[in-house]
């Protein structure tokens, strides 16, 4: 029997959409890793090869950042749907390009830099629209189960991808890329599948101050900010994907066929706790959990720092992806709950900014911290600051810590909901 969400046409059309994306995206992401590592490894030194992998991480924050206020206001400004159709549009022109590069056989590192910095840049924008369309599809009291599927089809891709991304390379260096551009195709006509859908008035008055409403909502709620923020700075501090093709070529020695498994790891332990949650959502003590879980995340970290066995770095590695997806399952819930929907665009916005800090800054803090100190020491020491920062989070924002349910407060009263036009 499918979960209540998936019995909805437009979600089933947006779950697969983001299904097929994301195995897209992540088996372009652990190709374009492999591929820097790879270059790079043929005239640099091991640390300087690390530092090139930090610099993909940076080339994808870097346009985030900048244009993660008007990706805010665009997605409470305009039709969501047609932002995510752009998005997806311009994934497939950067997976078109690597294709294009790698079998003619001219893949280089500005190639690979410049996609990277466009990933950045639909990133910005994928990331409110979606965040902000789902909750327009289902009903309130099925958010919570929503928001789990939404991370199912994240975290199944996160899975697949990587591997069949592995494989597919491995076959002819090309092929990924082109099988990336037909997924990325399917997920913008799947979009085009969803029909006019209620949304928030638009607002008038300046978009510069639109956009400063979105940060000072935030400020001031306490929980919201806690929340976006103890995900910055745990995975920031504590993600080792930036470590993997260094763990796989050098430390492990698994070669690239073993980087596909490593990479897919957290995302099997993240994609099982999902599903669990999508039958089975946590009702109690929901903010004592969410901080157990990030402690959790950074133990397993240390300990997959400190591995020389393939098996056990697994196994940390879908344990950290569990405890990540507890985490996360949690946080988005209180998150979307406590946000209007006139300002779901704008806090998302933030979150993706966020969450983008975390992952592609926290590549860069590690392959950067990697070149000076050692991928181990690296490693280990971002575990064990994502547990420190996890202790503070629950002094500095008791809000967190005292979360009992997920109790759905009624939205503040807006204007009658605007109703989007047609595709």
């Amino acid at each position: 029997m499918l979960p209540e969400p998936l019995k909805i046409p437009a979600f089933r059309a947006y779950w697969l959409a983001r299904l097929a994306s994301t195995i897209a995206q992540m088996a372009m992401v652990i190709v374009i890793g492999w591929q820097v590592y790879d270059i790079a490894r043929q005239t640099m030194s091991v640390g300087d090869s690390a530092f090139q992998l930090g610099l993909i991480g940076l080339f994808q924050f870097l346009p985030l950042f900048a244009l993660t206020p008007v990706s805010g206001w665009a997605a409470d400004r305009f039709d969501r749907r047609h932002i995510t159709q752009a998005v997806l549009g311009l994934e497939l022109l950067c997976a078109l390009i690597l294709f294009a590069a790698t079998w003619s056989g001219r893949i280089n590192l500005p190639i690979l830099f410049g996609v990277a910095a466009l990933l950045g840049v639909a990133r910005a924008f994928a990331g409110p629209a979606f965040s902000a369309l789902a909750p327009n599809l289902v009903p309130r009291d099925l958010l919570p189960r929503a928001i789990a599927l939404s991370s199912i089809a994240w975290q199944a891709g996160a899975i697949f991808g990587p591997a069949l991304g592995g494989i597919l390379y491995d076959i002819t260096p090309h092929l990924s890329y082109g099988v990336s551009s037909a997924l990325f195709a399917f997920s913008a006509l799947s979009m085009f599948l969803i029909g006019p859908v209620p949304r928030p008035p638009v607002e008038g008055g300046n978009p510069l101050r639109r956009m400063a409403e979105g940060l000072r909502y935030i400020r001031r709620n306490q929980l919201v900010l806690g929340a976006i923020t103890l995900d910055l700075f745990a995975v920031l501090l504590g993600g080792v994907t930036a470590m993997l093709p260094i763990y796989a070529r050098d430390i492990l020695e698994v070669g690239a066929q073993g980087l596909g498994p490593l990479r897919a790891a957290p995302a099997v332990g993240a994609t099982l706790t999902a599903v669990y949650f999508s039958f089975r959502p946590i009702r109690t003590n929901v903010g004592v959990k969410m901080l157990a879980a990030v402690v959790v995340f950074g133990a397993a970290t240390a300990v997959f720092g400190v591995s020389r066995s393939m098996l056990l770095s697994l196994a940390m590695l879908a344990l950290l992806g569990a405890a990540d997806m507890f985490s996360v399952y949690i946080r988005q819930s209180l998150i979307q709950l406590h946000t209007p929907d006139s300002m779901r665009g704008r806090v998302g916005a933030a979150s993706t900014l966020a969450i983008s800090a975390s992952n592609e800054l926290g590549e860069a803090r590690g392959g950067f911290t990697a070149a000076l100190v050692g991928p181990t020491t690296a490693t280990v020491a971002g575990g064990v600051a994502a547990i420190l920062v996890t202790l503070l989070w629950s002094r500095w924002f008791p809000t967190l810590r005292k979360a009992r349910t997920f109790d759905l407060p009624e939205p503040p009263p807006e204007k009658a909901p605007v109703v989007a036009g047609g595709a």
